[in-house]
């Protein structure tokens, strides 16, 4: 069997991209994520031969090869990534501190490129044409107050991936990004209606952005359908202004 990776696919947009993958085609989802929730265990009932499920907290930096050695590598045929699993960081930047600044950036940028690493030479051993999606923020291409940091850490990744693409096209392997536009998740709790609102009326369409309709991009980048496109950052988010 085939299989791909999806981090941060215990909720929100990454258990949407898993339930994607899983009802539309025949791959198999390899989940990582540092909680275990209901919507991980209806995926492990419905789908028990195509649905594997890792705990791990992707802070945790300096244990990822261990994590690839020990229990990613002996599925073998991986060809797909999804980086997808995000931590925010949420203040203005005189208020900066270095701690959570780089917590945040070990499992938005540094896991996510630690990753890449392994899939890519899996994918070179077995001789593996695949797709790596990463996962970004409209907050890297437009401004939000507080968002300053988080945002930077999405642009990080999008110009990572953008030169995965470079590096790897030659051995099949493609690179592209997501980009969601503000959705109704746990990463938006925080936030009143008034100042969802404000954020809507950004958009061409007025509303917040439909989690499927980001999870059938991100699957739709890492099937042959897409075998074209790499090096790209999509955008699904309403038409933001």
């Amino acid at each position: 069997m085939e299989w791909v990776i999806v981090t941060g696919d215990s909720k929100g947009l990454g258990h949407e991209i898993s339930k994607k993958i899983l009802e539309t085609t025949n791959l198999g989802v390899i989940g990582i994520s540092r909680s275990s929730t209901p919507g991980r265990l209806e995926l492990q009932k419905k789908f028990p031969n195509r649905y594997e499920y890792i705990h791990f907290d992707l802070s945790e930096i300096h244990d990822i090869k261990k994590l690839f050695v020990n229990q990613i590598k002996k599925f073998e045929r991986i060809v797909g990534l999804v980086n997808n699993s995000a931590l925010a960081y949420d203040d203005i930047a005189s208020n900066m501190k270095y701690e959570p600044l780089l917590n945040m950036y070990n499992v938005n940028v540094f896991a996510p490129m630690l990753l890449t690493k392994h899939v890519i030479r899996q994918m070179i051993l077995y001789k593996i044409p695949g797709s790596i999606v990463n996962i970004s923020s409209i907050s890297a291409h437009t401004g939000y107050k507080g968002l300053a940091m988080y945002a930077s850490s999405k642009g990080a990744i999008e110009a990572f991936s953008k030169n995965i693409a470079r590096e790897w096209g030659q051995k099949g392997i493609r690179s592209n990004c997501v980009v969601p536009g503000f959705m109704e998740t746990g990463m938006s709790e925080s936030l009143n209606n008034e100042q969802k609102q404000r954020i809507y009326n950004r958009t061409s369409l007025k509303k917040e952005t439909d989690i499927e309709s980001v999870a059938e991009a991100v699957v739709f980048l890492l099937t042959d359908k897409s075998k074209s496109i790499t090096g790209t950052i999509l955008h699904v988010d309403n038409g933001t202004i």
